[in-house]
């Protein structure tokens, strides 16, 4: 196998397969953020739309670490498979879904399919390319995932246009068989099955009490009382869970999440860049279409195209990065990305009760560059820093902590939005979408901050050298 990273080498068509996946989960996602309006006007349940975004993270994130095992078991191969045949399944139900509640339900088993996908992808790629190769390669799966995300919102606003936001659900169904055709013909792995035990209950007590506290988030002060029993039920077992979570995987022999990585600076301050980009990701895809359209009174389409300003920004960030953090090093790069994220969401507190739409398309254009300044220098750096028989935990650990921001994030935004809505009555004015969008617009600052503060946590280390063999301890590298 030649090393060049070229469509035309034998490793071509694996890498169109992963970028491929990646744009089938970045479409997914934004297809629906831009259509909620149409939804919610379809099924109803205005105060429930936060739940198909925080469960379906929820899921993504507390299914990560199982598929990490599994595929440790089995191969890399019949994982992605599966969560791509479960994910391609769990799509065409949405399309059927007949209320709100049953549309969570189905978008929770998409977030399990989705689990596999995008992370497997990930660690593929570490597998297949050297450290020097992967800085570049990064950059086409972040071109994939934006070219994704800027399709989403406006193939999302011409269907809800439309009135057919049903069909955004069945789009992504040729993405799949197009990339299971590729994985199934093109990819070829050795398969050594070593004996490995699941940590069944690492897994449950995890997903359990994050299921707790977003439901307790979500619910309170809109379907019971934050002082309620219910809600203390909620907080008080979500929390006990997720200590006895911690007790365990610190005595687990084979950790779902391996918490000691963590006492390790650098992937402690790459996992908490991703807990904040995290955040910021699901607070702008779920909120800045019904801000514009609650605001502004922009259809679907106009709104998902605002969108996109934060979609393009995030890919043309992360390819320019590759050759950034090769020359100044990772820890620069991620804290100028962490500074630009705090530039961009201050323009948008500031134009919260006021909104323009150039003021959001700045806005959201230099939050997507910070973003991508900060989080894939955050990535490759962790998956340098250890060796070869640990990249891949480490990569499903930094997309757990990704993908644990973006749940939690969506939950406290929705309860905080949540609350002015419900204050505001049963029709809510452009002025209560301002207010909404000023809170949430906080809520993503607060995000920002924890990204910068985290890159600036960072150790100090030399950029990568020119040449890395294709398996190498690279460790001295970070």
């Amino acid at each position: 196998m030649t090393h060049t990273h070229t469509f035309r080498s034998e490793r071509g068509p694996i890498l169109i397969a992963l970028m491929t996946t990646n744009a089938l989960v970045a479409i997914n996602a934004t297809l629906l953020a831009a259509a909620i309006p149409a939804v919610v006007a379809d099924l109803g349940g205005l105060t429930l739309f936060p739940w198909l975004f925080s469960l379906y993270m929820l899921a993504q994130a507390a299914s990560i670490p199982v598929y990490a095992k599994l595929a440790d078991l089995f191969g890399r191969k019949p994982l992605i498979l599966f969560g791509m045949a479960v994910f391609a399944v769990a799509s065409v139900l949405c399309g059927f879904a007949w209320d709100m509640p049953s549309l969570i339900v189905l978008r929770t088993l998409q977030g399990l399919g989705a689990g596999a996908v995008h992370p497997i992808a990930v660690t593929i790629m570490s597998d297949l390319y050297t450290v020097r190769e992967r800085a570049k390669v990064q950059g086409y799966l972040a071109g994939a995932w934006g070219l994704g995300s800027i399709s989403g919102p406006l193939l999302g606003g011409v269907l809800a246009v439309a009135g057919e936001w049903r069909a955004s659900f069945f789009l992504t169904i040729p993405l799949v068989a197009a990339a299971a055709w590729l994985i199934i013909v093109k990819f070829k792995e050795p398969v050594v099955k070593a004996q490995l035990r699941l940590d069944y209950l690492g897994a449950a007590t995890l997903t359990i009490g994050l299921t707790l506290l977003v439901l307790g988030v979500l619910s309170g002060g809109i379907n019971w009382a934050w002082g309620s029993p219910q809600s203390v039920g909620c907080f008080v077992g979500g929390l006990t869970l997720l200590l006895a979570f911690v007790f365990i995987e610190t005595r687990v022999f084979d950790p779902i999440v391996p918490l000691g990585l963590l006492k390790q600076r650098l992937l402690a301050a790459a996992a908490f860049i991703s807990i904040g980009a995290g955040a910021i990701i699901a607070g702008l895809a779920t909120y800045i279409p019904l801000y514009m359209v609650g605001t502004l009174g922009l259809s679907p389409l106009l709104a998902g195209l605002t969108l996109c300003a934060f979609m393009a920004g995030w890919p043309i960030a992360t390819s320019a990065s590759t050759r950034i953090y090769l020359v100044v090093g990772y820890r620069v790069t991620t804290v100028v990305g962490g500074s630009i994220m705090m530039a961009g969401t201050a323009i948008l507190i500031a134009y919260a009760l006021a909104p323009t739409v150039l003021a959001v398309l700045v806005a959201c254009f230099a939050i997507g560059i910070g973003l991508g300044l900060a989080a894939s220098p955050a990535l490759i750096s962790a998956q340098a820093s250890v060796e070869w028989k640990f990249r891949g935990v480490v990569s499903g650990t930094i997309m757990f902590c990704r993908l644990l921001g973006s749940a939690l994030g969506i939950a406290i935004f929705g309860a905080l939005g949540n609350g002015v809505l419900h204050a505001s009555g049963e029709t809510p004015s452009p002025e209560d979408f301002a207010n909404v969008g000023l809170v949430v617009f906080i809520g993503v600052g607060v995000s920002a901050l924890v990204c910068f503060v985290a890159a600036i946590a960072m150790p100090p280390h030399r950029p990568p050298p020119k040449t890395v063999p294709a398996v190498v301890d690279d460790s001295s590298i970070a």
